[in-house]
This record gives C-alpha cells, sequence and structure tokens, in this order.
C-alpha cells in the first residue's frame, strides 16, 4: 500500500524582501491612471445625463462626486486589503517578486470586476430595507448610503492597521444590517419595510460562515492527496533559498495566485458596483433608474410577458386595490415581512404589472420613459421583480400555480430584471481600476500575517496551491450562485488547514486574533454604520428642513 509523504525537515527559509520601492516613473503611472479613471466616471456621468435630457445641479453633481469617491474608496481599500491573500504564496514560495506580484495581482482583479456577472452586486443590495430602496434619492436614502460606506472604509482601515486579515465582505455586510436597524429604530408606523430583510441576511451569513469551513477542509483533503500521489518531496518543505521553485512548480503557483486574484475581483468588485448604482439612481434617476439600452424591439415581448402575469395574478381568488398606491403598499409589506402567497398580494400585483405593462407599451421602450415617470416605473418594476422571485421559490405558491404559470412569472421576472438590475461599462470599469490599483498599496502588513503567523513553519509549495486553489474554486462557485463571500476568510482558512495537513501546526495567537476579527466585525460595523446613519440623517434633515 502506498505511504503518504511527509513533511521533511527544513532548513531556515529566507523570508521574501518586501521593503522594495515602487519605481518612480510606476508612481507616476499609477497616479495617471487613478487620475484618468476618476475623469472618465465624470465625463461618462455627464454624457449619461446629457443624452437624457437631465441636468443635475451643481450641489447635486458634488454630491454625486463624493458619494462615488468613497464608493471607490471601499473598493481600493478593498483591494489592498482582500488581495494580499491572493499574492502571499507566492511571495513567500519565492515565486514571483513581491511588486511583479502585486501588479500581476492587479490585473487580474481588473479582468474579474470586468467579466463579472453583476448577480453579487444586487444580492447585496437586497439586504437593505425595501423602504430605502424605492427612496434611495431621499435623505434617508443618502445618509444611508454614506453611512454604510464610511464605516466599511473606516473598519477595513483599522483591522489593516495592527495586520489582521479581516474581511471587506464581513465589514460591508454588518454596515448594511447597522443602517438597517438604525432606520427600523428611527422610522415610525413603516413597520418591516424600515428593517432589514432577514431572510437574505439568513443566506448571505450562511455563505459567509461555511464558505471558511470549506477553505479549510478542501485545503487540507487537496494536501494529503497531493501527498499521496505527487511524490516530488520539494512541493512539501520550506524553500531553503531565495531561488525561485522549479519551472513547473513556479508556473502552478502563478496560475494559483491568477485564479484567487481573477475570482476575488469577480466577487469583491460586485459590493462596489450595487452601491454604486445606488447613488447613481438617487442622484441621477433619469439615465440610471432604468436601463435604457434595452432595445425598442425587446418592448412587445415584455409588454407579453407583463400582460401574462397580469392574467395569471388574476385568476387567484382576491380583489385588485383600487388605487395603485395601495397595490404598491400591499407588496411592499409582502416583500418586506415574506408574506407572498396572499389573495391580496396577487391581486395587488395583477394591478401593478397591467400598469407597468400599459405604461412601457405607451412609451414605446425602456430608452422613451419621461424624466417625471422614471422613479414610480422603476419602483414599479422593483417591487413586481421581488415578488415575483419570491413567489417561483414559495412551497405554498408553487402548490398553487401550475408548472406554465410559474415559468410565465420567471419570464415576467427575467424581463424586469433586464430592465431594472444593469450595471453599466464605466461602472465596471472605474471599480475595476479602483480595486486593481488597490492590490499595489498596503499589501505588507495582511502578506506577512498569511506567510508568517498563521502555520508554524514557512509556507511550502504544497500549501500554497492547496490553498489558492480551494479559495478559487470556493469564490467561483459563490459567484455563480450569487452569494458574497470573503477572499480573506476561505484563503486565512486554506492556509491553516494546509498547515495542519503538512504537519505544520497552527499559531493559536494568529487564529485567535483572526476568529475575534471575524466575531467583532459584524457588530462593531453595524454600531458604526448605525451610529453615522443617525448622524447624517440628523444633519441632512436639519440642512434642508425635511
Amino acid at each position: 500500500m502506498a505511504t503518504m509523504v511527509s513533511a521533511a525537515p527544513s532548513s531556515p527559509a529566507r523570508g521574501p524582501r518586501l521593503d522594495g520601492n515602487l519605481h518612480p516613473a510606476g508612481r507616476w503611472l499609477f497616479l495617471a491612471v487613478l487620475v484618468g479613471a476618476l475623469g472618465y466616471a465624470g465625463g461618462s456621468i455627464v454624457a449619461d445625463t446629457a443624452e437624457v435630457g437631465e441636468t443635475l445641479a451643481t450641489g447635486v453633481f458634488l454630491f454625486l462626486g463624493l458619494a462615488l469617491l468613497i464608493a471607490l474608496a471601499f473598493e481600493f481599500v478593498n483591494g489592498f486589503h482582500d488581495t494580499a491573500n491572493a499574492v502571499a504564496t507566492v511571495i513567500y514560495t519565492h515565486a514571483l517578486p513581491a511588486h511583479v506580484a502585486v501588479v500581476w495581482s492587479g490585473f487580474f482583479n481588473f479582468l474579474g470586476v470586468l467579466l463579472s456577472s453583476g448577480a453579487v452586486a444586487y444580492s447585496i443590495i437586497t439586504l437593505l430595507p425595501v423602504e430605502l430602496i424605492l427612496h434611495v434619492g431621499s435623505a434617508g436614502g443618502f445618509a444611508m448610503i454614506f453611512a454604510l460606506l464610511l464605516a466599511a472604509v473606516l473598519w477595513n482601515l483599522a483591522t489593516w492597521y495592527v495586520g489582521l486579515p479581516n474581511s471587506s465582505s464581513h465589514a460591508l455586510i454588518g454596515s448594511i444590517l447597522g443602517v438597517g436597524l438604525a432606520n427600523q429604530l428611527l422610522s415610525r408606523g413603516l413597520g418591516g419595510t424600515a428593517g432589514v430583510d432577514w431572510h437574505q441576511v439568513q443566506k448571505v451569513l450562511s455563505a459567509l460562515l461555511i464558505s471558511p469551513l470549506i477553505g479549510f477542509g478542501g485545503a487540507l483533503l487537496l494536501l494529503l492527496v497531493m501527498k499521496r500521489f505527487l511524490r516530488d518531496p520539494q512541493l512539501y518543505r520550506a524553500p531553503d533559498t531565495g531561488a525561485p521553485p522549479p519551472r513547473g512548480i513556479r508556473a502552478t503557483l502563478i496560475l494559483t495566485c491568477t485564479a484567487v486574484s481573477f475570482a476575488h475581483g469577480g466577487n469583491d468588485g460586485q459590493k462596489g458596483m450595487g452601491l454604486i448604482m445606488l447613488i447613481l439612481i438617487g442622484c441621477a434617476p433619469t439615465a440610471y433608474a432604468l436601463n435604457r439600452t434595452v432595445p425598442e424591439s425587446a418592448t412587445p415581448a415584455f409588454v407579453q410577458h407583463a400582460r401574462t402575469a397580469e392574467a395569471i395574478f388574476a385568476r387567484q381568488p382576491g380583489p385588485e386595490p383600487r388605487a395603485l398606491d395601495a397595490a404598491r403598499a400591499t407588496v411592499t409589506q409582502g416583500i418586506a415581512t415574506r408574506r407572498i402567497d396572499t389573495p391580496a398580494v396577487y391581486g395587488a400585483l395583477s394591478s401593478l404589472s397591467r400598469d407597468v405593462g400599459d405604461r412601457l407599451a405607451s412609451y414605446g421602450s425602456l430608452g422613451k420613459v419621461p424624466a417625471a415617470a422614471t422613479p414610480n416605473l422603476r419602483g414599479d418594476m422593483y417591487l413586481v421583480l421581488d415578488a415575483s422571485k419570491l413567489i417561483a421559490a414559495d412551497p405554498g405558491a408553487q402548490a398553487r400555480f401550475t408548472a406554465k404559470e410559474i415559468a410565465g412569472i420567471k419570464d415576467y421576472a427575467g424581463a424586469l430584471e433586464d430592465g431594472t438590475r444593469y450595471i453599466p461599462l464605466w461602472v465596471k470599469v472605474t471599480v475595476a481600476i479602483a480595486l486593481g490599483l488597490g492590490t499595489m498599496v498596503g499589501w505588507r502588513r495582511i502578506v506577512v500575517t498569511v506567510g508568517e503567523r498563521i502555520g508554524k513553519t514557512h509556507l511550502t509549495y504544497g500549501m500554497g496551491m492547496s490553498a489558492e486553489l480551494m479559495t478559487a474554486a470556493t469564490i467561483l462557485l459563490a459567484d455563480r450562485f450569487g452569494m458574497p463571500v470573503s477572499t480573506t476568510h476561505i484563503l486565512s482558512s486554506g492556509v491553516a488547514g494546509a498547515s495542519v495537513a503538512n504537519g505544520a501546526g497552527l499559531q493559536w495567537r494568529t487564529i485567535r486574533n483572526m476568529a475575534l476579527a471575524w466575531i467583532m466585525t459584524l457588530p462593531a460595523a453595524m454600531l458604526l454604520a448605525g451610529g453615522l446613519y443617525w448622524l447624517l440623517l440628523s444633519i441632512l434633515r436639519a440642512t434642508t428642513g425635511g
């Protein structure tokens, strides 16, 4: 029977050089790309609003610019905070010099953002209170955006300063929960619509909890399998010099670093995209509340889907509301409380679906919707979309409708999604640049923690491969299902699992500190965001008289 290869005793490994300075030309190029990205974003906003005849007042434009800067700052901080995890293995195995590694990782983060699906972006948004999403242009909506972004950035910077691999996803989700709870406490008479969607929170937190366990167990098992079938002892002992690893091993390590970088960009970059879209919808609704790039030729099919859904909902018992405002209130409450399988909701959905279809038929296309009608139409489409998705997944509703009717509801939801949930190319490019540039700044603290302070021995080639392969696979799988996960926690757990499999043992002080950061991030970000939301909302209401 084949025996497993055990970790060979290693001589002291020389650590990587982390103190090199960027060439002056590189600094100028970095600055030029940063300024160019901001200019591109500003120019795109001006062009988009001019195309639909929307004029932004100077104050609104400055307000929008500040909000976008903070959102991009979150992605920039996310870049140097999280992507240090992707480059730690190639740096500590000497597969790539530190500065080459971070530039390489930054480029593939950039590609990951550009090629992302956008599903994670809207998974994050659905955590927010329905009331704030529908009225994102209100004082409460603006206070919400600034509070959750500032809280997430501040917590990320604090944990980076002490070198802890904290999760940007945890920080952002904690901030969202804090804003939602604060809004519920401050609101009167709004009930469930003012708070967070706890069902969605449960799904997101489950993914954040399970994914590190997958990283730990998967990396541990993968390294054990590698030891059984890949017998090269170099894979399982620490490099004894600063020389690069053998060619095949080096190529594999670079490939795994590339995969983690690409996957990180695809998942984490979307979080900033979703928030930027909320900012744009609040400040420039005519240009961004609806997907005006949907061709006019798609309108007849959309209207037909609306008519079909209207008839499906109307066949259920229950009177339709006499007024659209009553229909909106009924569906909003149903979404917030997740009590969607009721006659009242079906009657309201029939009424709203008929109105959405009639209005779009009269305008001819989403691109021709007048500015004054845009917010209401977008709000109705958003409500019917979310309600339709809940109905398609509800066991009670599935028993009530035939398979053909469920298919009709899903087709309508798909058309509504195309019309409301989109991300312009310039948003993807700008976020990609912010995240990519962030990888090149401030990465040393987290790299040292991952490379030196998780396991008791120097990182080996096999440990780096197994940890990063599991990290990339887990993130890509999460992106497939639209779930936000933490690159930091998955890779750190993967390194810990690989350390155990290699017989290296763990530095329990670091593990304890990481666990404390994991546990503390949610309540700390919630308190910080909730306090900022109350403060900003008070200031905005005092200055605007609202």
